[in-house]
């Protein structure tokens, strides 16, 4: 029964064998390469930076609604997030092909 014994336990370490370099086998292939790596375009940029005003306005306004800032704190701020927005969106219109600079071309 020894022989029978050996056999089983060899078969069951080649079963651990197979499934550990199963298992361990993406640790040691190539790096994939991910959207996320990607360096972020100038389109991307400008449309992060007027989400990122148009949020920061509507906090701001809800701030103000809540008494949290006042009347002059709320229009220097609102300013300054308007300001970040238009400068986005104006790059955004000039890098947009096929316009005019006033909201695009109508054919």
């Amino acid at each position: 029964m020894t022989s029978v014994s050996i056999a089983v336990f060899l078969v069951g370490m080649a079963v651990v064998l197979a499934v550990a370099i199963f298992v361990a086998a993406p640790l040691f292939g190539a790096p994939e390469t991910t959207a996320a790596a990607e360096v972020p375009s100038e389109r991307d940029r400008w449309e992060r930076q007027k989400r990122q005003a148009l949020a920061a306005i509507k906090e701001t306004e809800l701030d103000h609604q809540m008494g949290k800032l006042s009347d002059e704190d709320f229009a220097r701020m609102r300013d300054r997030f308007e300001g970040q927005a238009l400068d986005a969106l104006a790059a955004l219109d000039a890098a947009s092909p096929g316009t005019t600079g006033r909201g695009g071309r109508r054919g």
